[in-house]
């Protein structure tokens, strides 16, 4: 059952926000308020909707129950309860699942970290088909992807590759891709036709906003060094690549990418922040280190949330049991929505469990 009180005080807050939002706060105050208000605004219709099909259904009741109530009128009446009733059903789980305890990160753009795991080349092949299926499946949401780090195998794909992925709530649906993925399939320097069985693993952290943590100017240490691989002299003559060290948590980040010095810097700094504000959003949950062993792995094949099996055609996530058989288009990033829909709605209705609870 939905608690009235609950969705008073949610509608009176939106209500507060805009107020606040048209008394001209200062720019750190209104980009608060504006994220708050951009996260209740979806639950704020739910519940409008809701109130409105719930008024609408109790005077179709009370023309039923009225004995002067011609026939006709009586049978419209009817049709339209049932349908009423469904509405209020349907709006009333939905008003439901908008009332569990967000994630507060889930409306923030995204690191992406692919790394190949156990199988050597393979493996390698692998995180690039992986990295690709999420650029694919970015493009189709209208996210924009952009490479910050990449460390290309020997034969193709990556060994690591690291990326930005801002839009439209893309941590929270990237959030449950973090973890071991498994693959197997005949590789193409298989001249037997055996299957192999490697990994990669994918880790994804929410970016921090300047809003959400403070970096001091003290406490980094900023190195600068040449590049080195692919570049021609270029690489070999001047000091581009950056390292930053985050001098309180030790955490290192090193960006050789672009020529420009100050590119690379920028770039170091979008990763860096990432990492501390993950870092300290696991420390508040006090589940940091097994949190993030649990979210990386060490790229072992017996380890991993999800199985790519290309012989047969299908992805299963081992997670929630859940199978298809649309290899293809996952792989491609089209049908990688499935997936992760059915791991929201899995998430949602754990977390209905508990509160019903």
């Amino acid at each position: 059952m939905l608690a009235r009180h609950k969705l008073d005080t949610l509608l009176d807050r939106f209500a507060e926000i805009e107020h606040l939002m048209s008394a001209n706060p200062d720019p750190a105050v209104y980009v608060r308020l504006s994220r708050e208000y951009a996260g209740l605004e979806p639950l704020v219709a739910k519940i409008r909707a809701l109130i409105k099909a719930e008024a609408d259904l109790k005077g179709t009741e009370t023309l039923l129950d009225d004995p002067e109530t011609d026939a006709e009128m009586r049978e419209l009446a009817e049709m339209e309860r049932d349908d009423l009733a469904e509405t209020v059903g349907a709006l009333v789980k939905e008003v439901q699942i908008g009332l569990l305890p967000k994630d507060e990160a889930d409306a923030n753009d995204a690191i992406l970290e692919v790394r190949a795991g156990t199988g050597g080349d393979e493996a390698a092949l692998f995180a690039g088909d992986l990295f690709r299926m999420y650029q694919r499946y970015a493009e189709l949401q209208g996210w924009k992807v952009e490479i910050l780090s990449a460390s290309e195998g020997e034969v193709g794909g990556y060994k690591e590759v690291i990326a930005s992925v801002s839009g439209d709530n893309v941590f929270a649906r990237l959030k449950f891709e973090s973890g071991v993925h498994r693959v197997q399939r005949v590789p193409a320097t298989e001249s037997g036709g055996r299957i192999h069985t490697s990994a990669a693993t994918v880790a994804v952290l929410p970016q921090a906003e300047d809003v959400d943590i403070d970096i001091s100017d003290s406490d980094l240490r900023i190195d600068t060094f040449r590049a080195s691989g692919a570049g021609g002299q270029h690489v070999n003559t001047t000091d581009s690549a950056v390292r930053i060290t985050h001098i309180p948590t030790g955490i290192v980040v090193a960006v050789q990418d672009e020529r420009s010095q100050h590119k690379n810097k920028a770039r170091a700094m979008q990763l860096l922040r990432a990492r501390i504000y993950d870092e300290e959003r696991e420390r508040a949950a006090s589940e940091r280190t097994e949190a993030r062993r649990l979210q990386v792995g060490s790229g072992d094949r017996s380890e991993r949330i999800r199985t790519y099996n290309f012989p047969q055609g299908r992805v299963t996530d081992h997670r929630i049991g859940l199978t298809l058989y649309k290899l293809d288009q996952i792989v491609a990033g089209e049908a990688l929505g499935e997936v992760i829909d059915a791991l929201i709605m899995d998430h949602q209705a754990s977390l209905l469990a508990s509160e019903e609870a």
